[in-house]
């Protein structure tokens, strides 16, 4: 075999080989931290007392609204996330409220605003979830954007605007 045909075949390999390190590379699982697996792993209650998964909500681009019925900005804001969730949801994105409340409240004020997207019941224990996602104050209302690798990629201390969510809706 000649030597330039050896060094082509070589650069080949040498080639072929970075190429697979690559794929297998982009194709991992990120490394997510101990907030989002907390997160990932939580199981809550709607107001109804049925199961919700958040782990359910993964592959998706995901809106996380924590929100009370006690809380002015959370409530004017929560027509914009049906109207996100309308419009977005087919393209895949989820919308799950979670509710720093109690369940009467939330199961009447749902009565008088029904929200067309999943609410898990947080309970006061839901500041402590905020925080641990980047609420420091642990204040409401708190909206946190996680990829379809179910990492944190936007964070929203105060009620959210019509460009946060156009804005959001592009890095999907």
């Amino acid at each position: 075999m000649s030597m330039q045909r050896r060094t082509l075949l070589g650069t080949a390999a040498l080639a072929a080989a970075a190429a697979g390190v690559g794929v297998a590379w982009r194709s991992r699982d990120p490394v997510l931290s101990e907030a989002e697996q907390a997160f990932w792993a939580a199981r809550l209650k709607d107001p109804q007392g049925q199961a919700l998964d958040l782990a359910s909500f993964r592959g998706h681009p995901v809106l996380v609204n924590f929100w009370a019925t006690w809380c002015p900005p959370c409530v004017e804001e929560l027509p914009m996330l049906n109207a996100f969730h309308a419009a977005h949801g087919p393209k895949g994105w989820r919308v799950v409220g979670l509710a720093v409340d109690q369940p009467k409240a939330v199961q009447a004020f749902m009565v008088r605003l029904p929200l067309n997207f999943p609410v898990g019941m947080a309970g006061f224990s839901g500041v402590e979830l905020s925080r641990t996602l980047g609420n420091p104050n642990g204040g409401l209302p708190f909206s946190v954007v996680f990829d379809r690798s179910g990492v944190v990629v936007h964070r929203k201390i105060g009620k959210v605007s019509d460009a946060d969510l156009t804005a959001w809706a592009r890095t999907s």
